[in-house]
């Protein structure tokens, strides 16, 4: 019977800041599965993101075979970055949007969305949005397809706990993931379609590419999706997170239930398979509400607190991360209940500082700063 490695790959999303004005200067990706930190400069002409823009950290291993690992690899990397951007006076910012940097006061785009600017214009313009994404190795790739179908159920809740852009250009949004209304703009983003397996999904693919859509599978960037070049699945629907643990955690949950499902497949059993429309009630909710909401459990239709689910979610995947030797990481979910996600605490120095975004953006830079 194949079993899939299950191994690990982060990429984290960093805002550059300026120390004085706390303004947004540039963009930093992080990616432990290539071993490598890449500048992405928001502002060619500044000095300092000409000198960053060279640096590239190797790191021993290319992917990481469990949490220990991830979690070892993790520490390095954003030890590794902090010390060079501190070294040329800058701060490194951790959250699913900066609270309120403008992408109106000059013309500059993050990176990844340039060759977008001319097809998509004003909602690439506006991007600047900050994710972290999780690569769970699932070789196989009907397998892969097998789970994406399934797990789209489970992403609302992965989202209201990674829940950290209540903040845009200087305004309380009202929602705990404005990132995700972002990204929401871009084609080919949120849930994917229900595929009937792998052939399905590369017959979409060719085709987007045969009508001249998209270049390649690159441009395609679903919440949940095989990667495009690596045999993994990935999961891109979290806000970027200042805590390293809270990283952690979801990754250790994500790759639970990447395995519990798995499992069930291999037992002839399987998750109940939802339509993306339902799926979409409940991401909405994660959007607006975070953990402090309800979501709709579809099995019995009836609003069951956030917070329920994902406790009862746990109870499941338990057994899986015990195997997998991820229950410390896991077990950091029930903190993250406890205290509410990134977003409940900006919300709380935001209004505790009689509305001062500085104040957001120096708390999110100390708890990215807090290294184990």
């Amino acid at each position: 019977m194949y079993h899939p490695s299950f191994n690990i790959g982060i990429q984290e999303e960093f805002q550059l800041i300026d120390g004085e004005s706390r303004e947004l200067l540039g963009y930093l990706s992080q990616d432990i599965a290539q071993g490598q930190i890449i500048l992405q400069e928001r502002n060619p002409e500044e000095q300092l993101a000409r000198q960053l823009g060279s640096a590239v950290l190797e790191v021993g291993t290319r992917v990481c075979a469990d949490l220990p690992e991830a979690r070892e690899q993790l520490l390095f990397m954003r030890s590794n970055l902090l010390e060079q951007v501190h070294r040329h006076g800058l701060k490194v910012a951790a959250a699913g949007t900066h609270p309120f940097s403008s992408w109106e006061e000059r013309s500059l785009v993050v990176p990844r969305y340039r060759d977008m600017v001319e097809d998509a214009q004003m909602i690439a313009r506006r991007m600047l949005a900050f994710g972290l994404h999780i690569h769970i190795g699932v070789e196989d790739r009907e397998l892969a397809i097998d789970v994406m179908n399934s797990m789209r159920y489970l992403l609302p809740h992965i989202l209201s706990l990674s829940s950290s852009s209540p903040f845009w250009a200087g305004r309380n949004t009202g929602l705990k993931s404005y990132r995700t209304v972002l990204l929401n703009a871009l084609p080919r983003t949120g849930i994917p379609s229900l595929f009937g397996g792998y052939h399905e999904y590369r017959g979409y693919v060719d085709t987007l590419v045969r009508t001249n859509c998209i270049p390649d599978a690159s441009k395609i960037w679903y919440d949940i999706l095989p990667h495009h070049r690596y045999p993994t699945l990935v999961i891109r629907i979290c806000d970027m997170l200042p805590d390293y643990r809270d990283s952690l955690a979801i990754t250790a949950l994500i790759q639970a239930i990447v395995a519990w499902m798995v499992d069930l497949r291999q037992r002839n059993m399987s998750f109940r398979i939802y339509e993306r429309t339902l799926v979409h009630e409940n991401k909405w909710r994660a959007v607006r509400y975070g953990l402090d909401g309800n979501m709709i459990d579809f099995g019995i239709e009836q609003e069951v607190p956030t917070r329920d689910l994902i406790r009862e979610l746990m109870t499941l995947v338990e057994p899986t991360a015990s195997r997998l030797n991820s229950q410390a990481e896991l077990a950091h979910i029930e903190t993250i209940l406890a205290r509410g996600t990134s977003a409940d605490a900006q919300i709380d120095i935001w209004q505790n500082s009689d509305q001062n975004y500085h104040a957001v953006v120096d708390h999110i830079v100390r708890e990215t700063e807090k290294i184990a």
